[in-house]
C-alpha cells in the first residue's frame, strides 16, 4: 500500500509538470486566435504567478485543516478545470480569468506534495519526484506538438491535458485513505501543531535566509531557462534554430541531475547535495564564459547543478526548522521561489535590452553568490537551533 501511494505521488508530480510548459509551446498558435499581442504571454504568466504565491502562503492552514491528500486532490482538480477553461477561451480576458484557478491549484499542490514527501520519504524520492516534474514538463509540449502536427488546434491540446488531469484527480481522491495511513503518529503530531502566520515564520531563526535562498535559486534557474538560447544566438552568433535546440540542454541537465542525485542521496546528506549542486552550477556558468564550443555544454552543466539543489533544499526543511513548522516554512519558501521566478528573468531582459545580453553569465554569478551566502546563513541558524535543543536536553 505504501508503494501504491508513492506511485500516486509520482504521477501527481508528472501531472504538476504537464501544464507548466504548455503556455510557451502553445502561445505562437494562441495569441493570433485570441486577438492578443505576442507580448501578452507575460501577463498570463504574471496572473498564474500571483495565484501560486497566494496559495503557497495559504497552504499551511489549508493542509492542517483538510490534510495533504485532500488539498492535493482538490488542487489538481483546479488545474484540470483551468485547462478546460483554457481550451474554451476565445478572448484574452478569458485566458487571464482561467489562469487564476490554475495558479491557485499549482501553488497548493506544490507546497502540499513537497512537505509530505519531506516528512515521510527519504531524500532520494524528493530528487526522483522532481525528476518526474521534469518529465511532465517535457511531455506537455510533446502532446501539444502531436495534436498540432495531426491537424488539430491548440485548444484540443489543452483539452487533452485537462482530461489527463481529471483522471489524475480521480486517482488522488481514491487514494485518500493511503495518505491518512502513511501520515502516522509523527505526521499527525506535526499536523496538530498550530499554523504559523507569515510574521511568525519570518521571526524563526534562518527563515529570511531560507526565503533568500529559494529566491536566488529560482533567479539562477529561471533566467538561464529563459535567456540561455538567446545568449547563444545574439552574443555567440549561433543560428537561431540551433540555439533553440541547445536550449533544451539545460532541461536535460536538470532532469539528469535529479535522477543521479536520487542515487547519491543514499550516501550524501541534503547539505552535501546542495553544496555539490552549487559547485557544479558555478562550473557551468564558467563554461558559458569560455569560447564558443563550451557555451552550449555550459547550459547542460548549469542544469546538472540545479538538478539536486532544489529538491535537497526542500527535503532539508524539517531538519532545519522542525517537522511541526515545516509546512508553514515550505509554503513561504515556495512563495519566495515563485517571486524570484516572476521578477528576476524579466529584470535581466531589461538589462539585456538596455546594455547587452553578454552580461548573462555575470548576472547568474551574482545570484549564485547570493544563493551561497544565504544558504550558509540558513545552515548556521539550523546548527544553532540544533545546539539549543541539545543544551535543553
Amino acid at each position: 500500500m505504501v508503494h501504491l501511494l508513492l506511485a500516486v505521488i509520482y504521477l501527481a508530480f508528472i501531472g504538476l509538470g504537464l501544464p507548466d510548459s504548455m503556455l510557451g509551446a502553445a502561445w505562437p498558435s494562441m495569441y493570433g486566435a485570441l486577438g492578443a499581442p505576442v507580448s501578452y504571454a507575460g501577463m498570463v504568466s504574471m496572473v498564474i504567478a500571483a495565484g501560486t504565491v497566494t496559495s503557497s502562503l495559504l497552504s499551511d492552514r489549508m493542509i492542517r485543516r483538510f490534510g495533504a491528500g485532500l488539498v492535493t486532490a482538490v488542487s489538481v482538480g483546479l488545474t484540470a478545470l483551468a485547462m478546460f477553461g483554457f481550451s474554451m477561451s476565445r478572448a484574452f480576458w478569458m485566458l487571464c480569468l482561467w489562469a487564476v484557478p490554475y495558479g491557485l491549484g499549482a501553488g497548493s499542490v506544490d507546497a502540499a506534495l513537497n512537505n509530505f514527501v519531506a516528512l515521510h520519504y527519504a531524500s532520494r524520492h524528493m530528487s526522483w519526484l522532481h525528476c518526474m516534474w521534469g518529465l511532465g514538463s517535457c511531455i506537455g509540449p510533446q502532446l501539444l506538438g502531436r495534436v498540432l502536427t495531426g491537424g488539430g488546434s491548440w485548444d484540443q491540446g489543452y483539452r487533452l491535458v485537462a482530461l489527463i488531469q481529471t483522471a489524475l484527480t480521480a486517482a488522488l481522491f481514491l487514494s485518500l485513505p493511503l495518505w491518512r495511513a502513511k501520515q502516522g503518529p509523527a505526521g499527525q503530531a506535526a499536523a496538530s501543531a498550530p499554523a504559523l502566520t507569515l510574521r511568525q515564520v519570518l521571526a524563526l531563526p534562518g527563515a529570511k535566509a531560507a526565503m533568500a535562498t529559494f529566491f536566488c535559486y529560482c533567479a539562477v534557474e529561471q533566467t538561464t531557462m529563459l535567456w540561455g538560447s538567446s545568449y547563444l544566438h545574439l552574443y555567440r552568433g549561433i543560428p537561431a534554430e540551433t540555439a533553440a535546440s541547445y536550449g533544451t540542454l539545460f532541461f536535460l541537465g536538470g532532469t539528469t541531475g535529479r535522477l543521479i542525485s536520487g542515487f547519491l542521496s543514499i550516501k550524501l546528506s541534503d547539505r552535501r547535495l546542495v553544496h555539490t549542486g552549487l559547485v557544479v552550477t558555478a562550473v557551468g556558468i564558467a563554461a558559458v564564459l569560455l569560447p564558443l564550443n563550451a557555451a552550449p555544454a555550459g547550459l547542460f552543466i548549469i542544469g546538472l547543478g540545479c538538478g539536486p539543489t532544489f529538491p535537497a533544499l526542500i527535503h532539508a526543511t524539517p531538519d532545519n526548522f522542525g517537522a511541526e513548522r515545516s509546512q508553514s516554512v515550505i509554503g513561504v519558501q515556495m512563495a519566495s521561489a515563485y517571486v524570484g521566478t516572476c521578477l528576476m528573468p524579466p529584470l535581466f531582459g531589461l538589462i539585456a535590452s538596455r546594455i547587452h545580453i553578454a552580461l548573462l553569465p555575470a548576472y547568474l554569478l551574482v545570484f549564485l553568490a547570493l544563493l551561497i551566502l544565504s544558504h550558509e546563513l540558513l545552515l548556521r541558524a539550523a546548527s544553532g537551533r540544533a545546539q539549543g535543543h541539545a543544551a535543553r536536553r
